[in-house]
Order: C-alpha cells, then structure tokens, then sequence
C-alpha cells in the first residue's frame, strides 16, 4: 500500500475521533526559551533506558534522555539524528552509517561507532524483546573509524531502518556498560545518554527530573529548562492537575475524560501513531494444563465480548482487534481470518468437547488473572472479562500489584495463569509483532517477550522468512499466512487496537515526529496561558 493511502487511513480514523492530527502544523509562535514542563505519567517505570524494555513509561522518558541513530517524520520517512547519513549495499547485506561529529555523551565523554557496535551486538540482540527478532540478522558491526560503522548482515533486514529511533533502539554508553552485569548496570536508573535532557533526580513513587543539556548537538535546542515526569497513577487526578495548570501534559489520559477536558480552552489533543499504537491482548501461558488445548483458548475469544470492551472501557477510542497486526499497519494486515464472535453457547461447546465439564457448583476450573497495572481501563476489563467467563463456568481472580512487580512474576519467575496488556505492534510486523510469536524470542528475564511460550515451527519459518523478503507482495503474503495461523493457535487473543491520546495545555511542538510522545522533546516549548 503506498504511504499516502496509508496515511489517509490514518487521517480518517483519528477524524473520526473528533482528535487533532498528531502531526500538526508548527507553532505560530515563535519558540520560547525556559521553563518547567510537568508531564503526568500513569505508573513507574522498571528502569530508565529503553535499551533493556519496551516498558512504554521507560520509553516516555528515555527517549528524552538519549537519541537514536535515526528519528522519523509524520510519514514515517527516516531522517538524521545521531547518524548524518546511511547507506545499504545493494545485496541488502550491508548497511554503513556516518556518524554525526561532536556528540558527547552527558558526562562528556564524546559518541563513537564503538558505542554504536556494542549496544547492537551486545544490548538489543541479548537484552530487548524486540530487538532479539528486529536485529537477529545483523552478524557483526565494522568501526573503521569513530564516525563510521558498518554492519553485516546474514539476510535482508529490509525493516530495519524504521526501527532506529531512540524510544525503540536506544544506543547506551559503552565506557559505562562494557563490565558487569548490564542488568544491573547503576546507568538503568540514572543514564547518562546523548539527547536534550539530561538525568538529574528519580524520587521513586513521586517524579524524574530532566534538566536541559547545555551541550546539546542541536544547536539552541531543546528549549524548556526542564521536564518533570510526575507519576499519577489516578486518571482523575492527572486530569485535575492538567486543569489547574498543575501539569502541562497527561499521557493516555483516562478515555472516560478525554472529550470533556479536551474542550476546555488552551487543552490539544493527540493521538497515536503507526509506531506507536497499541494491542490490547489477553495472553495465556501455554504451560498450564488448562491452556494447552487450543479449545478452551478459542472458548474464551468467543466468550468476551470485544466489542463491549471498546464501547465502555475504551469508550470508542479504538477498534475491535481480530489479528495479532491491527488495521493500523495496513501494509500488513489481512482479513479473512479465524474469527471468534461473541458466542457464550459456542464457547461452552468448546470447553465440553475439551473435557471441563461444569462441577457440582457450576464451576468447570478457575485461574489467575494479571492485568497490566497501567492505568484504570486493564482493571476493568478485566472485571468485564471475569464476568464473561462466568457465565460459562470459568472462574478468574484478578490480581493487583505494581509495574515492575507485573514485569517480574510474568516475564521472570513466569508466576501467571493470563495476562493482559497492550504493547505497539508496529512499525513493522517484524519489529513490534514477532517477538510475541517467535519461538526463539522466549527468554526469561526479558520484558513483552513470548510470554505464552509458544512454540510453532511453521510460525517460525514464516517469521525469518518474512524478516528477509524485499519483495513487498510476498512479504505480505507471507505475513498473511502467519496471521492465519495463530489465530487459530491463539496463544493470545487480540482485543482492542488502542488509539491512546495525550492531552497538552499550555504546551506546543510536543510531537512533532513519527514517535509523538515517546520523541525527544529538543523541540517543545511552553507558552502564556
């Protein structure tokens, strides 16, 4: 699909939101210098580079703190950052990239193509879920000078120039990281990176603080003083303060508020982009007797009611999911899929012929359920869930706890019976999907990985296949052929692709970039209300 149809869908489905374009015109006025931005955020973050996670509140604010090799426009179209310019051999098999001269890290030591070789061999092949699939193919990286590095490659990677940016790839200090465990490198939780903000302060449960970086390669740029990332982790609170003026920015405010205080004056609105919407998702760990038989799997996806979830939990502000790549990725997504009506009878059929007969209390078996403590609308629908099951003899106990508790029990101690969550699915399949369907991508220890343990070697194939396809029309057929697949395996049941909105007052050029949010913010400024 040619990227202006692409982006006519795009338009469309957030006009149809009543939501401003995220990629709106620049500012009328001209920049002002100072001040304090005050971002409300929903919950911690586990650690504060995005190198290691795709945890969105790390992505929120390391993508501040460091810079990519690359950033991206409002058409997803590659553009300098750290890297002036790249080239790729026409085998596909090497890319050279020339490295922006005078970047320093913030404690002043300056950024080489060494920097740039150890965090692709030795941080996102090893230690970021998406990075495990997105670089699997890169096989060694030349530095035949400061500014220059050469990768090589086993295959095509034809994907991997969208996924350079900073929130997605994040290049580490390799003088800080090459000794010890880098999981438990001290720089996780006070990173020294190469963007416009540098790290000042982490009072956990309360705030980070950023203050501008002097020695910026922008030249003049970022603009504000400083940027506080408040935790609020009550929706209604965070809307309070933006009204007050407490806070000029809540990211993923709570749906139920959104089209109210957006009408309130000085208050934008965005939306989220193709590289940054998500998947709503209730995934099963395939370790577990109950779920081993894709029966009960396909029973539960025709006992809840995705729909219902859409219109009173995400109140509209999205779309029903029937594919592990949603409509947002439309150079991908394929219809004409296994489909799972809501259908309590069929789904009661289903867990019969599966041998849980309902017992004497009506219960056929009951297990744990762990939504994403991020803000109000997994609790929810977990709620709505648990209600849906009962009704066909199934029992779920939801059970609270804190962000980086949720990340340890899943993706470490593997402690879960289901769990729910949303994570971005693009910008390209290859980037944001495989590392939930990838056999190889299961690794204990390794965050919004393949939790569910699944495993299937036909799936496997047609993911490095589809990795190394430069052909646009086999590739997609390819992907096609994927989707068919698992969903009828359905390790995890797509719910709701999320458009997820940020409410601004006070606040311009905040997302002037494909990452919206998630960029830097080297270009933000605050206004007089």
């Amino acid at each position: 699909m040619p990227l202006s149809r692409r982006r006519l869908l795009e338009d469309a489905a957030l006009a149809g939101l009543g939501i401003a374009l995220p990629f709106a015109p620049a500012a009328s006025a001209a920049p002002s210098r100072g001040g304090r931005l005050v971002i409300a955020i929903d919950s911690e973050p586990p650690v504060l580079t995005s190198a290691l996670t795709t945890a969105g509140p790390a992505q929120y604010i390391s993508g501040k703190i460091f810079d990519g090799l690359l950033s991206y426009d409002s058409r997803f179209t590659p553009r300098p950052q750290l890297a002036q310019s790249w080239s790729v051999s026409p085998d596909g098999l090497t890319i050279t990239f020339r490295l922006r001269p005078g970047v320093l890290w913030h404690d002043g030591k300056p950024f080489t193509s060494a920097d740039v070789a150890f965090s692709v061999l030795q941080i996102w092949k090893k230690y970021h879920s998406r990075g495990r699939s997105t670089f699997a193919n890169v096989v060694s990286v030349d530095t035949p000078d400061a500014l220059t590095a050469v990768w090589h490659l086993s295959n095509p990677a034809p994907y991997i120039l969208s996924a350079l940016g900073s929130p997605e790839s994040q290049i580490i200090p390799k003088h800080l990281y090459d000794h010890g465990d880098v999981l438990t490198n001290p720089r996780n939780i006070a990173p020294v990176g190469t963007g416009p903000f540098r790290f000042v302060e982490w009072k956990r449960g309360e705030y980070v603080a950023l203050a501008r970086n002097p020695t910026y390669w922008d030249k003049g740029k970022p603009y504000l003083d400083q940027v506080i990332l408040r935790v609020l982790p009550d929706g209604g609170g965070a809307m309070t303060a933006l009204e007050t003026g407490e806070v000029n920015l809540v990211l993923d405010p709570p749906p139920a508020d959104i089209a109210r205080v957006r009408r309130l004056p000085g208050v934008s609105a965005t939306a989220s982009t193709g590289f940054t919407a998500a998947l709503a998702a209730f995934e099963f760990n395939l370790d577990r007797p109950w779920f081993k038989d894709v029966r009960v799997r396909q029973a539960f996806a025709h006992a809840i009611d995705r729909g219902f979830l859409l219109r009173n939990i995400w109140y509209g502000y999205g779309q029903v999911a029937d594919s592990p790549i949603p409509a947002t990725l439309a150079d991908f997504h394929a219809t004409n899929l296994p489909a799972y009506p809501y259908d309590p009878a069929k789904a009661s059929q289903l867990l019969d012929a599966a041998g849980f007969k309902r017992g004497a209390n009506g219960i056929r078996f009951s297990f744990t359920h762990d939504p994403l403590p991020v803000g109000q609308a997994y609790k929810r629908s977990a709620e709505a869930i648990r209600a849906s099951l009962a009704k066909i003899g199934v029992g779920m106990e939801i059970r609270s706890q804190d962000f980086a508790t949720f990340v340890r029990r899943v993706y470490t101690a593997r402690d879960f019976d289901t769990v729910q969550y949303a994570a971005s699915a693009g910008p390209d399949p290859a980037v944001g999907t495989q590392r939930f369907y990838w056999s190889k991508n299961f690794q204990p220890g390794v965050a919004f990985s393949n939790g569910a343990h699944y495993s299937n070697p036909a799936v496997d194939r047609l993911l490095v296949a589809a990795q190394s396809e430069r052909n646009a029309l086999k590739r997609r057929a390819l992907y096609a052929r994927f989707q068919q697949i698992v969903q009828t395996d359905l390790p995890k049941i797509p719910l709701v692709s999320v458009n997820s909105v940020a409410l601004g007052k006070g606040v311009q050029n905040y997302a002037v970039d494909a990452y919206g949010v998630m960029g830097n913010f080297a270009d933000a400024f605050l206004v007089a209300a």
